[in-house]
């Protein structure tokens, strides 16, 4: 029986009711799309889930974690948090409808500009904390909160609208049952993740601690040169705030980092203790006059941008940051030539990284190919032995058919001669009977005249005569004793 999460699962082509644009991001296992619906003409994100096509194999997503961030999208209607429309499903891939969010991502937007306040970063920071805070309300942690899923509506506003995108990693977190995971971005994880502890709503915290840390310095507090260098840092909770990064940077900006990034959960801040904390709630003249000190704020634009450069590589083709003209521009402020060579050797890197990426997609591609030709000619010879069998029982099934006809033909044979022969008895039995009759008949008119005295010794050798060729024609010994016994009766 089907399942409702299933039957909402609209069988058919995707193309057939939405227009597909062009690319505008992509994952492991997933590409996001711009479409617009044939109808009513309304653009939408067409997000493009590769399903997993079998328990062994490990490329795609498993059935089972798709219905689970279905399902999540499907509790959730919040201005912050990108809506679901619709769901398709084919062969291949199960394909969600999302509302378009064209405006890019925050970090890119904000590299782009020339200053940044605390006073805006405050607002961006407040809409993250309210999208999460009807997450955390309905008991569902995000686990994957990263520069890259956190998006803009419209860009072209003063202060744009964020929205929390990717629910790949979503998670409902029930009372008394324990849940343990390691995923993530290891630059945002929590260290309950890294040390493989229960998790729960707060380790969305933690990233959100980090994320405000890279926003307010251009700097990431645990990154490290290697993967277990940055883990080994998360787990020690080794950071902190450089005078270099932060030196512009208000005290309470600290202290709303410093009480998020705790290792302990149970001390870190919780959605609603950073709703409330001052650096959140405090007027904006109130926050100028604490943070007085606060000078030459494009310095962390500089930084962020740089941030996004070498940290971010992923981005589409389409980036603006990835051109030649926003590259050069970083260039130019940075001050030493050798920082500058520095800065195109890591792009160098980026670039040969993405090669390298795209080889091994090719390369899983291909080996993905090679193994459903393999699955395929398996089934086509399972196909070939079962038309053998099945040919083979059709032949025997033939024999014992023209073997069933002969003997019946046989037994109609042998039927039809004990027809004949019981015909032919019938028949003889029948003048046997009739001459029977006629010799009673004469029997009682001699039978008559012995009464009356008229008879004479040559009449009674007749009739012995006559009963002896009836007693032959009989051939029953039974009968010719009845017979004899009714002679000697009448001779007495």
């Amino acid at each position: 029986m089907r399942s409702p999460i299933m039957a909402l699962f609209k069988q058919q082509k995707v193309e057939d009711v939405y227009e597909i644009g062009e690319e505008l991001g992509s994952g492991q296992f997933a590409i996001v799309k711009k479409c617009r619906d044939k109808s009513t003409g309304m653009e939408y994100a067409a997000k493009f889930i590769k399903k997993r096509q079998s328990r062994a194999s490990r490329r795609g997503v498993r059935r089972e974690e798709i219905e689970r961030e279905v399902t999540i999208l499907q509790q959730i209607l919040h201005a912050n948090i990108i809506k679901l429309h619709d769901i398709y499903e084919n062969k291949t891939d199960v394909v969600l409808i999302l509302e378009l969010v064209s405006g890019g991502e925050l970090f890119d937007f904000l590299a782009q500009k020339e200053s940044l306040s605390e006073e805006e970063a405050t607002r961006f920071i407040k809409q993250i904390l309210d999208g999460v805070n009807y997450l955390h309300s309905k008991k569902i942690a995000h686990f994957d909160l990263k520069p890259e899923n956190i998006m803009l509506l419209d860009k072209n506003i003063p202060i744009p609208h964020i929205k929390l995108i990717d629910f790949g990693l979503a998670h409902k977190i029930e009372d008394g049952v324990e849940f343990k995971n390691i995923f993530g971005t290891p630059e945002f994880v929590a260290p309950e993740i890294v040390n493989y502890e229960p998790l729960g709503l707060a380790a969305d915290m933690w990233s959100i601690g980090v994320i405000t840390y890279i926003l307010l310095s251009g700097a990431s507090p645990f990154l490290g040169e290697t993967k277990q260098e940055t883990l080994a840092n998360i787990t020690a909770v080794n950071y902190e705030f450089d005078e270099e990064f932060f030196s512009n940077t208000s005290d309470l900006a600290k202290d709303f980092i410093q009480k998020l990034l705790v290792k302990d959960t149970r001390k870190r801040l919780t959605i609603q203790e950073a709703l409330s904390h001052p650096w959140i709630t405090l007027k904006e003249e109130t926050k100028v006059q604490e943070n007085k000190k606060v000078e030459n704020t494009q310095l962390k634009t500089k930084r962020l941008r740089e941030y996004t450069i070498k940290c971010h590589s992923s981005m589409p083709p389409n980036n603006t940051y990835i051109n030649f003209e926003r590259f050069a521009r970083v260039v130019e402020d940075i001050s030493l030539m050798e920082r500058g060579f520095s800065t195109l050797a890591a792009s160098h890197d980026s670039v040969q990284e993405d090669i390298d990426a795209l080889v091994s997609i090719y390369n899983e591609k291909e080996a993905w190919y090679k193994e459903e030709n393999e699955s395929v000619r398996h089934k086509l010879s399972q196909l070939k032995y079962e038309y053998r069998k099945i040919e083979s029982l059709k032949r025997h099934l033939q024999d014992d058919i023209k073997t069933v006809g002969a003997s019946l033909t046989g037994i109609t044979g042998k039927y039809a001669d004990l027809q004949s022969q019981y015909e032919s008895l019938s028949q003889e039995l029948s003048e046997e009977l009739k001459w029977i009759q006629d010799l009673m008949s004469s029997f009682q008119l001699e039978n008559e005249a012995c009464v009356n005295g008229n008879f004479d010794s040559v009449f009674k050798k007749d009739i012995n005569e006559s009963l002896t060729e009836l007693l032959n024609r009989s051939r029953c010994e039974e009968f010719l004793a009845g017979l004899n016994l009714d002679v000697a009766e009448s001779n007495h």
